[in-house]
């Protein structure tokens, strides 16, 4: 089959920064031998370990052509200012349909070239080849190429447990799909914790880090803590404390919660946190949830965390915060210590809810606490 490789530029760019997708050349073999040894590149793809140049001879001569060739894959090398950066591919699946790949060379990570780059893959994809449907897949932790397909206006779907194999394992996947019809921005918000700090305590807030698993799980294992949030899992494992984190990072990418971990100033260990959750930009509000590490209880952690989110919650969009107008939350009743701390965080009581929360002895009543913009001088 005659193939021909067409070459993309971009429409206006400044000369010699301008990006470029063209056929894979001799002159390539080098930079993709650094790529595909690099460890970045080995833990997130399925290049073979340890790879070789010759390796790297048979990707540029013979891999990257014959997809062309069968028309089973559109493979580019991405060039800037003469110099090859990576690759970017769609999978040709038919009826429509492709995969999107890509990888690039770790002296471009993090300028913006991959970007610019799938740009023209995608529109040349959409407008010359007639696709309606592009799918995309990463292991699952794979936060930059997430974070790229999101800029892309990627609407990720999920996780695929066990589905992407890698050197022998069936690795949990995340997928989304972009549409020809989609906008190529962003679809939805993703949300990223700020560092707030505390004026009362040497405390701040702060998102969630992988190091904090080994507190969350002193604290998920407390017996105070499990009696009052009693859907957490029993018993508590390592592995739920660094799911903790890996969930609340995917649903702050989705622009579903916003986390944050309460932490010390000064040694940055892990002492509580704090959960926006349920944001509705309709009716302009959020839950708050939170806990506290046992060793933490009594010294005003909680109350400060708490005070300090709120905060942030209902600070104007202009100013740094989500721009809500009511913050709310639940206690039961008989947990004396969390409606205490509700109280002094500035949260007022706004009705009984009868059998409104369950602990390990079964549904009880709650009280619902709210509190608005207005009432902290933020309207």
């Amino acid at each position: 089959m005659r193939y021909d490789v067409p070459t993309l530029r971009e429409p206006a760019a400044t000369e010699g920064d301008s990006v470029t997708l063209r056929a894979h050349a001799e002159d390539d073999v080098e930079a993709v031998y650094e790529q595909c040894t690099d460890p970045v590149s080995q833990a997130w793809t399925t290049v073979p370990v340890p790879y070789t140049r010759d390796q790297a001879k048979r990707f540029v001569r013979e891999a990257m052509p014959g997809g062309w060739a069968t028309d089973q894959e559109w493979a580019f090398a991405v060039d800037v200012g003469g110099c090859f950066a990576g690759t970017v591919s769609l999978r040709n699946e038919g009826e429509g349909r492709a995969e999107i790949a890509y990888g690039s060379h770790p002296a471009v990570r993090g300028t913006g070239v991959m970007e610019r780059a799938l740009r023209l893959l995608l529109a040349w994809g959409f407008e010359e080849r007639g696709l309606r449907t592009v799918i995309w897949w990463a292991n699952r932790g794979n936060w930059a190429s997430r974070r790229l397909a999101w800029r892309l206006g990627f609407t990720v779907g999920g996780t695929v447990r066990q589905w992407l194999p890698q050197r022998g394992e069936q690795l949990d996947a995340w997928v989304g799909t972009l549409l020809a019809t989609d906008e190529r921005q962003p679809a939805t918000t993703w949300l990223v914790p700020p560092v707030v700090e505390s004026p009362r305590l040497p405390l701040r807030l702060r998102g969630p880090l992988e190091s904090d698993a080994q507190r969350i799980m002193e604290a998920c294992r407390d017996p105070e803590t499990r009696f009052w949030l009693s859907s957490m899992p029993d018993p508590y494992t390592d592995q739920d404390a660094a799911s903790f984190v890996e969930r609340r990072l995917e649903r702050m990418a989705a622009g579903e919660l916003l986390q944050f971990a309460v932490a010390g100033r000064d040694d940055d260990r892990l002492l509580a946190t704090v959960s926006l959750f349920g944001i509705d930009r309709e009716l302009a509000s959020v839950e708050v949830g939170y806990w506290a590490h046992p060793a933490e209880r009594g010294r005003g952690v909680m109350t400060e965390a708490v005070r300090l989110a709120v905060r942030h919650a209902l600070l104007p969009e202009e100013d740094g915060g989500l721009g809500l107008n009511k913050a709310y939350a639940y206690a039961a009743i008989p947990n004396v210590a969390s409606r205490t701390v509700l109280n002094r965080a500035g949260l007022a009581e706004a009705g009984l809810v009868r059998m409104g929360t369950r602990t390990r002895d079964g549904l009880t009543d709650a009280m619902r606490y709210e509190v608005f913009a207005a009432d902290l001088g933020l309207q």
